[in-house]
């Protein structure tokens, strides 16, 4: 691959509208191009870098699974038995043909390889299966963000494994979860695995691979102590404990005229927010007996200087809403701001307190009555509620194993697997005989991972102010020869001979022939994610030319000076073993 015959449209300024690094420098690289918000085109570059982290992910899946291609356009009816046709809302891209059948543009294929093994499966001497494609996704996104981080159209490895049983898929999700952890070491990327909520996949278990980058719209909570770590909608923790000394203390109403927020009554009392309850009034559909829904109040409560996590809430209490100002009233007697847990107007209300409130003593809360709080409050003693886990996990909050302080951080996911349950091959009717003729449903897994996510990450981890490099094994060039004079037939001659030896050693590597001043090269160099150059210049005249890491340049590392007949020998040498795939 020669430059001059190449296109790499690269950019010197930083585009407008780009913000996280990965996004600037991708436009800037000629990686990417924008059609319209969240759709990119791939250019060379791009491209290149795409099939080499699709070579490594197909080659690891192959251990463990088999490729299969599925469509992209879906009929209504495959998601409307698994009850999703509803409750993906708005994300779902939905059209109707020429003869107004309802589709749909898959966002992920539950549901399609569900109904191959619907039609297929028959027996428990067929399981287990993996399943798996590498498959362009659409999700419409609201705002699409970051590049290539959040986009209406992607490249997913999807897989999905059928079991007779939990220890079946026990199996099946342990050999992901290594195959997972192969291919980001292949990739060259810094990860944690954490512990994750199942969101609308459902399902017992799921954990997370990410990469620690500030723009990431993922957040962890992390220890360092024992390697804890959780995305912040699962994560777990000790709060620190209140500084002030607590004791008991005679329940007593008294007034609090106009003080409505926890930074109002902290105010007005003198008492940090630590020392406050903070109470919400939610409402949960509940079906009766006649399967008729009736919304049912519950309140919750946690310490005042924290925040409830709505996704925890909505594991207690699914499709919740906070309730209007109308019910906080009608249930409470107070309006919002004067409400707590104890003497509610209406008695059936079932109060749940967030865990961190146990053994606590001496607090303050609404009184159920406009303009006054109540002190001394003991949970346990002046209410009794349920507990439960329902608060936000802050930085410096405990750890729940070993109470060492955790760190809170933004990441990017790369990788997400599902312990699914039955709920696709109930919906779909997959079943099979087991060994004893009996029918049984096939219990599934669902397993994915973005291929511009890794890209994206891998440019979050590895750049300058220069431009970015990549690990050798997903850079679109493992090498580039840099001829610093192409006029100059000394130089020349060099240049070609070291990439005409490296392309014969197996490296993937790019040849520098433009007819451009030496800065413009350099520049380019550096910018394009290549990890490895060669530069022939001056000192070819001695036999000699430089060997460079794209990488050392951030740590002020000089060039190597090799003699000429070595460079792409030494080069090959150091580079991860294995053809490039280019």
């Amino acid at each position: 691959m020669r430059w001059s015959q190449a296109f790499i449209p690269t950019l010197r300024e930083a585009p407008a509208d780009a913000e996280s690094a990965s996004h600037i420098l991708l436009l800037r690289a000629g990686y990417v191009r924008q059609l319209s918000a969240g759709v990119y085109s791939y250019l060379l570059l791009g491209q290149r870098a795409l099939l080499k982290i699709m070579a490594i992910v197909r080659e690891e899946m192959d251990r463990i699974g088999q490729e299969f291609y599925l469509p992209a356009l879906h009929p209504a009816e495959l998601w409307q038995a698994s009850g999703r046709w509803e409750t993906m809302g708005d994300n779902l891209f939905r059209l109707k043909d020429r003869f107004q059948r309802d589709l749909c543009l898959g966002m992920t294929h539950e549901e399609n390889m569900a109904a191959i093994a619907a039609g297929e499966l028959r027996s428990y001497k067929q399981l287990p299966q993996i399943w798996y494609q590498i498959q362009t996704k659409f999700r419409d996104e609201p705002r699409p963000r970051g590049g290539l981080l959040r986009v209406r159209q992607f490249i997913m490895k999807d897989s999905y494994s059928f079991d007779l049983d939990e220890a079946g898929l026990d199996a099946s999700y342990q050999k992901h979860h290594d195959a997972y952890r192969r291919i980001f070491d292949r990739c060259g990327l810094s990860y944690v695995t954490v512990e994750a909520h199942s969101g609308q996949m459902g399902g017992s278990r799921s954990q997370e691979f990410m990469v620690i980058s500030p723009a990431g719209e993922d957040w962890i909570a992390n220890c360092r102590g024992c390697g804890y770590a959780a995305n912040l909608e699962k994560a777990e923790a000790a709060p620190a404990k209140p500084e002030e000394e607590e004791r008991d203390a005679e329940r007593e109403s008294f007034p609090t005229p106009g003080q409505r927020t926890i930074e109002e009554v902290s105010r007005f009392t003198g008492l940090p927010a630590s020392r406050l309850i903070k109470s919400l009034l939610y409402m949960a559909p509940v079906k009766d007996e006649q399967g008729v829904v009736n919304w049912e109040p519950r309140l919750l409560v946690v310490r005042g200087d924290d925040e409830v996590n709505e996704t925890k809430l909505l594991g207690l209490w699914p499709n919740a809403r906070p309730a209007h100002p109308v019910e906080i009233e009608q249930y409470t007697g107070a309006p919002a701001g004067s409400v707590g847990p104890v003497d509610l107007m209406d008695k059936s209300v079932k109060v749940y307190a967030d865990r961190t409130l146990s053994g606590r003593k001496n607090l303050v809360a609404g009184a159920n009555r406009e303009g006054y709080h109540l002190r001394g409050l003991t949970p346990g003693r002046d209410f009794q509620p349920e507990w439960v886990d329902a608060r936000q996990v802050r930085a410096g909050d405990g750890c729940k194993h070993c109470g060492q302080p955790l760190e809170v951080q933004p990441t990017i996911e790369i990788g997400h697997i599902f312990k699914l349950g039955r709920k696709y091959s109930q919906g779909l009717n997959v079943r099979v005989l087991d060994e004893h003729g009996k029918e049984a449903v096939p219990i599934m897994g669902s397993y994915g991972i973005g291929m511009e996510r890794i890209l994206t990450a891998a440019i979050e981890q590895n750049h300058d102010e220069q431009g970015f490099w990549l690990p050798p094994a997903i850079a679109p060039f493992q090498a580039v020869v840099s001829v610093v004079n192409t006029g100059e037939s000394e130089m020349r001659q060099a240049g070609e001979r070291i990439y005409e030896e490296l392309r014969r050693l197996g490296v993937d590597a790019l040849l520098d022939d433009r007819n451009e001043r030496p800065g413009v090269k350099f520049k380019d160099a550096d910018l394009i994610g290549i990890p490895w150059r060669i530069t022939v210049g001056k000192k070819i005249a001695s036999g000699e030319v430089e060997l460079s890491e794209r990488g050392k340049q951030v740590l002020k590392a000089p060039a190597e000076t090799l003699p000429v007949g070595k460079a792409a020998a030494e080069l090959a040498h150091r580079l991860p073993a294995g053809p490039p795939r280019g």
